[in-house]
């Protein structure tokens, strides 16, 4: 399984029992859609490798105390400890209406109520404290706050996002 195809879902955070039960930090919204897996990928040594879960439960909301198969000891759960959760993309819940996911939106154009259409996402920035979506106009990259009160539609079946924005933001880049 590559990368690009999954997404993190969390980290190993702590040990739980001398069995080698962990607890898994899970970044996520609603933690219980996890409850009952199968398997994740750990990424270990930069590569994506299966794990096939024995009993995992919600432990104090946002941790999954998981029990893995072929990690019996306090010493094997070590090997796992700080180690990336991931899941391939399929299993991501559909989001409907104006939530998306991040990946979901690259490619999308973009489009103002006033303006028009004025760029293509390429991708997002979310390293700052307002989230960004990353737009190309030409050889012109400009900055889009991604602010709820903007955000119009998210036109899933025509590839677009539709945004209301504040008079002069995209006409200073251009």
């Amino acid at each position: 399984m590559r990368k690009e195809d999954c997404f993190y879902l969390g980290k190993i955070a702590k040990k739980f029992s001398f069995k080698g039960e962990v607890l898994i930090y899970l970044d996520t919204d609603e933690p219980e859609l996890y409850e009952d897996m199968e398997s994740v990928f750990v990424e270990f040594n930069k590569n994506l490798v299966p794990f096939f879960i024995e009993n995992s439960n919600l432990h104090k909301g946002d941790f999954l105390r998981v029990k893995f198969e072929d990690v019996d000891t306090e010493e094997d759960a070590d090997e796992i400890m700080g180690c990336e959760i991931y899941l391939p993309l399929n299993m991501l819940p559909k989001l409907t209406g104006n939530k998306f996911y991040f990946h979901e939106v690259i490619g999308f154009e973009i489009e103002d109520q006033r303006l028009g259409v004025f760029g293509k996402i390429v991708s997002i920035n979310d390293t700052s404290a307002q989230p960004l979506f990353e737009v190309i106009n030409g050889n012109v990259e400009i900055l889009v706050p991604m602010i709820d009160q903007f955000l119009i539609k998210i036109d899933r079946e025509n590839k677009k996002v539709i945004m209301n924005l504040p008079e002069g933001l995209v006409e200073m880049y251009l």
